[in-house]
């Protein structure tokens, strides 16, 4: 570690004197227009953007710990993290989540895990310091970027700062001292008139954190990542852009899954194109193609398992897509988007298990088998869209659009058990979705919104072909089902946001709500099988499997809500709530992972130069539980965050904080259960206790 000090301080002081000599040089301040990318969703623009919309951006102001990938969801009203350790963590949004979910890289780039215990969710790919702002729409309101069951996450990345020309960069690190964390990154890059080029290169190496009760969590890892986007102006109208980036994750211990990461090595690759100012009718013209790849190598080789039976799973998911869209205006007041998108997923991968010791008796001579995990499986989605917007008058802008998808799976070397259990052949299903909706301007400081959507998933690979394999929160073997039918989501919402000036030392009151209803069709759930009983360790409970099936009748209502007032021209005080509430009515039960009721209350000031906030979290206690997916009742809990941060200079910032500064020792509803763990029962996972931290960022 002193080390990596040594040399991040070294780095600095080097990037310090360049950027001096950078700024004793005369820069070019000639300016071009320049044609960007569709990258991002949510522009500001009233007449393109789709409605019922959340931004977060601005990590380094308010997120000045170094950050996991946590972090970046951590604090955005109505989203919740589900978590297996420090490192398998993926974000939740009104009790949707994994593929309900249609989480993206830049409107549009997409890459799949191998691990059919979410090991190494798309989150894991990339950086947090690489993202500049999330973006979330709440529900089915948008065709345009792919299938979408409960909303989309677009994670947007950095992008060249195109008013300054030349040579520029930040390197930035930060430490955690519960693990003993360290986070460090360096960026680069140069822009001229023709092309820019950005570079980063980032290092995480995390400890085993104490919960609140002084509990060491196995919880460590490591991750190296680089990357580099390279922009290319054909002219003012046409632009080229590559991106590539890998990540190498190393030595990753899962506390709530049955075994560890040896090693995740991902590559992603994207190409986009974008032709603006086309004529009179076609305005502009997209395109996107991206691949990515993903290695893992898992083993449980620390756990207390492998005195009876050595393990060592090496699986591989590969991610090929596309989009081309068209962006046309037949008349004065109808804008519309047109196109078709394509995603291919195959995954295959086997699990070698020695076994010692066999119905509770050593054996003379251990035997090994070879369970296929993916069984050599695809699923390819082609889509088809059109969304269109009329402007109905200076106020009123009114958007539907409907959207067809071809999916087409198979499974090409399934184990013998999985083939007589299922007539397998290759499957295509006609999926149609649709949305309608209207924002309406009531003035410069209220605008009201209010949506529909029918957002239609085919199920995922893990719930059509697993076969026996633990993917739950529960000690069930579970089963795929290839013929399950594609769940739809019938979604309804209003909502509503505003500004109102205020006088005596108050500057102004911001508030934001919204309330939604949905009502699933064909919703996917494990529900038990008595009649087939479980394949590895037969003797070992529960003695039946669960296999994925269609319930019939389900749904979630609920609500997120946020005010704010602003005084005394550079402090605020802000509330935020959010609530869902999900029903199983087939089980008479919640549906799983349902976070309860969350309420923030932040009190802070905002000026040029430095920063400061302390936020209150209150979770309420969550009895509204999934029994059959091996939940149980969570306490409710409150945490206190401070955190402070600094710019002594231009070019520096300075960030530190205290998380959970109560020492509060609890667990999230949404976390998973101990698995496989020494001294560990099979309850939920606990959170980090008391963290100090520090952030340091230089730019030049």
């Amino acid at each position: 570690m002193k080390t990596l000090y040594s040399v991040l301080l070294c780095a600095l002081i080097t990037a310090m004197s360049f950027g001096q000599e950078q700024t004793e040089t005369q820069k070019d301040t000639t300016k071009q227009k320049i044609n960007t990318l569709d990258e991002v969703l949510i522009t500001g623009n009233l007449k393109k953007d789709p409605v019922l919309t959340i931004v977060a951006n601005n990590y380094e102001k308010d997120i000045v710990q170094p950050k996991n990938v946590a972090d970046l969801f951590n604090d955005i009203n109505g989203l919740s993290v589900i978590k297996r350790g420090n490192y398998a963590i993926d974000p939740s949004f009104r009790a949707s989540q994994y593929e309900q979910l249609n989480i993206q890289y830049d409107g549009g780039t997409k890459a799949m895990h191998a691990c059919p215990n979410r090991m190494d969710p798309i989150t894991t790919h990339i950086i947090p310091e690489e993202i500049a702002k999330i973006e979330i729409i709440k529900g089915p309101y948008t065709v345009r970027y792919g299938a979408t069951f409960g909303g989309v996450v677009n994670l947007v990345t950095q992008k060249p700062d195109y008013e300054d020309y030349g040579l520029h960069g930040k390197v930035s690190s930060g430490y955690e001292s519960n693990g003993d964390a360290l986070v460090n990154l360096a960026q680069l890059q140069y822009i001229q008139e023709k092309y820019d080029i950005v570079a980063n290169v980032g290092y995480r190496d995390f400890g085993n954190y104490e919960d609140g009760n002084a509990i060491e969590i196995p919880s460590s890892f490591r991750s190296t990542d680089y990357g580099i986007k390279i922009g290319y102006n054909l002219s003012e109208d046409e632009r080229l852009q590559a991106h590539w980036r890998q990540s190498f994750g190393r030595d990753v211990l899962h506390a709530a899954l049955p075994m560890d990461t040896e090693y995740d090595n991902s590559s992603i690759l994207a190409l986009d194109y974008k032709l603006d100012n086309i004529g009179e009718i076609a305005k502009s013209l997209t395109a996107k193609a991206y691949y990515s790849y993903v290695d893992h190598l898992m083993t449980n080789d620390n756990r207390p398992s492998f005195m009876m039976m050595e393990a060592v799973s090496a699986v591989e998911a590969t991610t090929i897509g596309g989009k081309l869209e068209l962006n046309w205006k037949p008349a004065e007041k109808l804008n519309v988007f047109s196109g078709l998108d394509a995603m291919h997923i195959a995954r295959d991968g086997g699990r070698t298990r020695l076994v010692k010791v066999m119905n509770g008796s050593p054996l003379p001579m251990p035997m090994t088998f070879n369970d296929k995990v993916w069984q050599d499986s695809y699923i390819t989605d082609l889509g088809v869209f059109t969304e269109a917007k009329y402007t109905i008058n200076a106020k009123n802008i009114f958007t539907v659009g409907v959207r067809y998808d071809n999916v087409t799976s198979d499974i090409k070397d399934p184990e013998a058990d999985f083939a007589a259990l299922y007539k397998l052949e290759k499957r295509t299903e006609h999926n149609v979705s649709g949305t309608v909706s209207i924002k309406n301007r009531v003035s410069d400081r209220f605008t009201l919104e209010a949506a529909f959507g029918r957002g239609v998933r085919s199920a995922n690979m893990i719930e059509r072909f697993i076969n026996h394999f633990t993917v739950g929160q529960d000690p069930y073997e579970y089963l795929g089902n290839p013929n399950l039918k594609a769940e739809v989501n019938n979604q309804f919402e209003i909502g509503f946001k505003g500004n109102e000036p205020l006088e005596n030392g108050f500057n102004s009151f911001k508030y934001e709500t919204s309330f939604y209803y949905s009502s699933f069709e064909n919703y996917i759930v494990g529900v038990v099988d008595p009649t087939i009983t479980r394949k590895f360790m037969p003797m070992a409970q529960p003695k039946y499997v669960k296999v994925f099936q269609n319930i019939d009748e389900a749904y979630k209502t609920g609500f997120e809500a946020m005010a704010q007032v602003d005084f005394l021209k550079d402090y605020y005080f802000r509330t935020e709530f959010a609530y869902v509430y999900a029903k199983n009515k087939d089980l008479g039960e919640s549906l799983p992972l349902t976070p309860p009721l969350s309420t923030k209350l932040s009190l802070g000031f905002q000026k040029e130069k430095f920063w400061a906030n302390i936020k209150y979290n209150l979770i309420s206690k969550q009895d509204n539980i999934s029994k059959s997916f091996g939940e149980t009742e969570t306490d409710g809990y409150q945490t206190l965050d401070i955190r402070f941060g600094v710019k002594p200079i231009k070019s520096i910032t300075l960030g530190i904080a205290v998380i959970n500064a109560l020492d509060e020792a609890y667990n999230s509803h949404l976390n998973f259960s101990f698995t496989n763990q020494a001294n560990f029962g099979r309850t939920p996972i606990t959170e980090p206790g008391r963290n100090f931290s520090a952030f340091l960022q230089y730019k030049f």
